[in-house]
């Protein structure tokens, strides 16, 4: 089945906001919507595309409700003050019905793979976690050379095995690792918030073998956002490009209730921003995406406004990758 059958057009009823605003001070003015079974030629800018799945998260015996998170991303961001100018587009959401997580990662790296064809730069909204494997199979397509950082803001390092040939929102960097063994290329992977007890000795084990570098959540908290600056900017030190992946089960719950795996001991904002900002100012990331926002377990939408601000940090600090 091609992977237009995965995909919807953008919904512009989602980008919504004050009737008494002044022309483009806020997202919901000036979002286009980007029809990628029609694209015709180079269209810079950033590129929104929605992933909603949340069969990993199923699987992975999670709370479900994260296919409606682009939506209520979208929703939030349409609402949040632009301070410069930049071309934003709506790229619509890949779907995943009837189970068909693979087929539906496929389609997601078919899509992000014609993003990056056009110079578009892909901003990812999950979805469960499982959207980084097709995130991935975008990438691997596109990059030449294909060295690769990924650097994920996140409680778990989802490198758990997979289970009679299925991933999971788990997998996804496993999967990873093992395609790249597989084309013997380099697995690049640093995980920042870790949990220590959201993981079992397995898969720390499992991250030790693959030499994955990361951060503790607890000793973020002792040492604070200095430490997570000084871990990033190691990475940004070396030539590969990045992507760049924040789930919102980083942040503890009393941030980020909203989530698939709500996190008591979880980060707090302060700690990620800065290093989101250095990231996103780099040059060097060459996509992103937020993922694991459930609004069916949102307080007040402040999941979903967080992951927005965010997401408007990245685009306002945001140098292109080259």
């Amino acid at each position: 089945m091609a992977w237009t059958s995965y995909y919807q057009k953008a919904d512009l009823t989602l980008w919504q906001g004050r009737s008494d605003a002044e022309a483009g001070e806020y997202f919901y003015q000036i979002v286009n919507p980007l029809d990628l079974t029609s694209l015709q030629k180079k269209t810079p800018g950033f590129a929104l595309l929605g992933f909603a799945c949340d069969e990993g998260v199923r699987r992975n015996h999670g709370r479900i409700g994260a296919a409606f998170g682009p939506k209520a991303l979208k929703q939030a961001l349409a609402r949040l003050p632009i301070l410069k100018n930049f071309k934003l587009y709506d790229a619509g959401t890949v779907t995943c019905p009837n189970e068909t997580l693979e087929a539906a990662q496929a389609a997601l790296g078919a899509a992000v793979h014609l993003l990056l064809e056009h110079d578009l730069h892909p901003l990812v909204l999950g979805g469960g976690h499982e959207t980084a494997w097709g995130h991935y199979q975008g990438l691997q397509h596109y990059l030449v050379p294909p060295e690769l950082q990924i650097i994920n803001f996140d409680a778990h390092f989802d490198l758990r095995a997979m289970q009679n040939q299925q991933g999971t929102s788990g997998t996804p960097f496993r999967q990873i690792a093992l395609a790249r063994r597989a084309a013997q290329l380099d697995f690049n992977y640093a995980c920042v918030g870790i949990q220590k007890y959201g993981t079992t000795r397995t898969l720390f084990e499992t991250a030790h073998n693959l030499q994955v570098e990361y951060l503790y959540a607890d000793d973020i908290h002792v040492e604070g956002a200095p430490m997570v600056m000084q871990f990033i900017e190691k990475l940004l030190a070396q030539p590969a490009p990045i992507y760049f992946t924040l789930c919102l089960d980083v942040f503890a719950a009393h941030d980020a209730p909203g989530v698939s795996a709500p996190q008591v001991l979880g980060l707090s904002p302060q700690h990620v921003l800065p290093a989101l900002k250095a990231l996103a100012a780099s040059g060097k990331v060459i996509s992103f995406d937020i993922v694991e926002l459930n609004p069916k377990f949102d307080v007040d939408q402040c999941t979903a406004k967080l992951g927005a601000y965010l997401l408007s940090e990245f685009l306002h600090h945001y140098q292109p990758f080259h």
